[in-house]
């Protein structure tokens, strides 16, 4: 039995256009009712992502983004100190005479304090929500750095001290599993796992995104993006090359695929040039299965 809570989260993201399922929506209710960081992970191109911009438009408050990539450290997550403001400062204080320790303080105040991403979401006025994305393809000592976030939602300074955070964000992690995620990481989250989504549920999806799409070619679209995922593929399809290959076409007015239309199209669809090709020498027979052999020339 759904609670009243759980059907206003549901009702939340369908509002805004994500075509979600109930462990999607039970997942996100968990997160904000128990007030725990919800790490996603999933194949690139899923939707996971996107769940951390319809709650911040669903709960009227700032998306905070942190993008990872190898070698990301503290600095740039949290804070920066604004060195060319303090040296400017200290230069007009020269010919002053003031007592070093309040020079000092003074310094290294929040005046001259540059607030990151994680530095800026704990001190927001209200919840934010943080997207901390793509958080395998940092690098394992940043995992360590984010463990006193994810367990006291705090962050330390040197220079200053401790910050509490005046307003508990909440925090979505994603990761497209490039690498495993350390144990203690995982235990301070809550988990959801986005697969490729069924025909019926990547239908529905382009159907909502693109509405201009014609019925049939909707349904043509998802059921080769279905035999294509089949395939071994160096870079596999997600959902938001079925939505832009879906508005490329229906830009064009079509309503149907055809060998040629698709020939012409998979740059939309594939990014990897060795996709290409073994997609081109397959195509034939991925359009069969698809149920377009009649119009294969």
């Amino acid at each position: 039995m759904k609670t009243p809570e759980l059907q206003q989260i549901q009702k939340m993201l369908q509002e805004q256009g994500y075509i979600g399922d109930d462990t999607i929506a039970m997942s996100i209710f968990l997160a904000m009712k128990l007030e725990k960081p919800l790490l996603i992970e999933g194949p690139a191109g899923v939707g996971k992502t996107e769940i951390s911009k319809v709650m911040a438009k669903a709960l009227d408050t700032d998306l905070i983004r942190l993008q990872c990539y190898e070698g990301l450290d503290s600095t740039h997550a949290l804070y920066e100190w604004n060195y060319q403001h303090q040296l400017l400062y200290l230069k007009m204080q020269e010919q002053r005479v003031q007592d070093l320790k309040a020079l000092e303080e003074t310094i290294f105040s929040d005046k001259f304090l540059l607030k990151r991403p994680v530095l800026q979401a704990i001190t927001h006025p209200k919840n934010a929500v943080l997207l901390i994305d793509e958080v395998d393809r940092a690098d394992e000592e940043f995992e360590s750095f984010l463990l006193e976030v994810l367990s006291d939602w705090q962050v330390s300074i040197p220079e200053i001290g401790t910050i509490k955070a005046t307003s508990k964000p909440q925090i979505i992690l994603t990761g497209n599993r490039t690498r495993e995620l350390s144990e203690a990481l995982r235990r301070r989250c809550l988990y959801l796992w986005i697969d490729y989504p069924s025909f019926e549920k990547e239908l529905a999806i382009v159907q909502t995104r693109v509405p201009e799409v014609d019925i049939k070619l909707g349904r043509e679209i998802c059921a080769f993006m279905k035999e294509l995922r089949q395939m071994k593929l160096e870079k596999t399809p997600g959902i938001s090359e079925t939505i832009d290959w879906a508005r490329a076409l229906a830009s064009l007015h079509l309503t149907h695929l055809d060998k040629q239309l698709v020939e012409d199209t998979l740059g939309v669809v594939l990014k990897d040039w060795q996709d290409l090709r073994h997609t081109q020498d397959a195509l034939s027979e991925l359009l069969d299965k698809t149920g377009v052999t009649s119009r294969i020339g």
